[in-house]
């Protein structure tokens, strides 16, 4: 049975013109879809959850309230990788395996955001075409908005609605951007880092910061002649993660080899998974994890939040055209400007006024470089 495609996001964000007003999303049986695992439901749900419009927002947050309860039992797992490792060859072998052994697997891509239409950049459905018509699949491209803060609460309340649909493995996969790493590795539960072998430079440039978030490295492509260069790799990466500070006092980073394009090695990174959720649940490290991300996605849905009140208050609407074109002219420093913004937004100066408030601090942000 091929999987239900999810409908485009004009179901809910743009109805039809013809309609005098905007239809309402009924939470209550989107909720109901979900529950019963009805995967266009799903999409249905995820559409909202990615939605801009502050009232869909409202709803998303009515929508998340009522399937919290029935998530949290699923593996949340990111993956992250050097260019050309094979990110896509590898969560499709991977995923299909799991469903082999009757798993079902859902795979979140974080994709990059075009510049100029908001959209998707990647295509992750024909990406993974195997996967993709797996009954027990679910596979959904979120586009990131163009903010962190977009990154994280679409993508973490997406796993909670796979989650409350059944899923049992949660494949976060990322675009590889730094912070979108950073991000990722805050809402999943075990962070795997895709390498290749050889390639000259053994860390092939990967920044320090992500094989410090790694909980696993995985040299993929190890086969044919690749195969004595991927052996050589895992020395090179064990030496590196060696001199770094271990995550978990639980659980020492392991780097295993895997070639999936001829499914080699997948059991053992699965067993190596297993074994991870095994130790981290038996000393309580797992749970109390994903009770201080909560605390961090609290701060980013926050901060996202904000900004998105900021930039569609009416007053500040009005006011940024004339503020962008006096900071380009030079004749607004980008602190006043700012500090003009912000007055606007708190409706504690007129748009004409000097500003007399001291500036408004965000709070600190958990989630970015920690």
């Amino acid at each position: 049975m091929a999987v239900s495609e999810e409908p485009p996001a004009a179901t809910i964000a743009q109805p039809p013109r013809s309609s005098a007003v905007a239809r309402r999303p009924d939470v209550d049986a989107l909720a109901a879809g979900v529950l019963a695992g009805d995967r266009s439901m799903l999409g249905r749900a995820i559409t909202l959850i990615e939605s801009r419009n502050p009232a869909h927002q409202r709803l998303s947050a009515e929508l998340s309230l009522k399937l919290f309860p029935h998530s949290g039992k699923a593996f949340r797992i990111g993956i992250t990788g050097v260019p050309g490792v094979g990110k896509s060859t590898f969560i499709e072998a991977f995923g299909c395996n799991l469903i082999d052994a009757g798993k079902r697997v859902a795979v979140l891509a974080v994709d990059p955001t075009s510049p100029l239409t908001g959209g998707s950049i990647l295509g992750d459905k024909t990406r993974m075409a195997q996967l993709s018509v797996q009954e027990n699949a679910f596979i959904r491209p979120s586009p990131s908005g163009g903010t962190l803060g977009g990154v994280t609460r679409t993508t973490r309340q997406t796993i909670v609605a796979c989650e409350a649909a059944g899923f049992d493995v949660i494949l976060v996969e990322t675009v590889g951007a730094g912070q979108s790493e950073v991000a990722v590795s805050d809402m999943t539960d075990f962070f795997l880092v895709l390498m290749l072998p050889g390639a000259g430079d053994e860390l092939q440039g990967i920044k320090k910061g992500v094989l410090e978030m790694a909980d696993m490295l995985v040299v993929n492509k190890a086969d044919a002649d690749n195969e004595i260069r991927a052996r050589q790799a895992v020395v090179h990466y064990r030496n590196a993660l060696h001199i770094m500070q271990q995550r978990s006092p639980n659980w020492a980073p392991p780097v295993v080899m895997a070639s999936a394009l001829h499914n080699k090695g997948l059991d053992e990174v699965w067993a190596k998974l297993s074994e991870y959720r095994s130790k981290l649940d038996a000393s309580g490290e797992f749970q109390e994890k994903r009770r201080k991300q909560r605390i961090k996605f609290m701060w980013a849905t926050l901060q996202d939040r904000l900004m998105s009140d900021l930039v569609n208050h009416p007053s500040v609407k009005e006011a940024l055209p004339t503020i962008e074109h006096d900071l380009h002219d030079g004749r607004l420093t980008v602190t006043l400007a700012v500090e003009k913004i912000l007055g606007l937004f708190r409706g504690s100066v007129s748009k004409g006024s000097a500003v007399r408030d001291p500036p408004f601090r965000p709070p600190p942000s958990p989630i970015v470089g920690s």
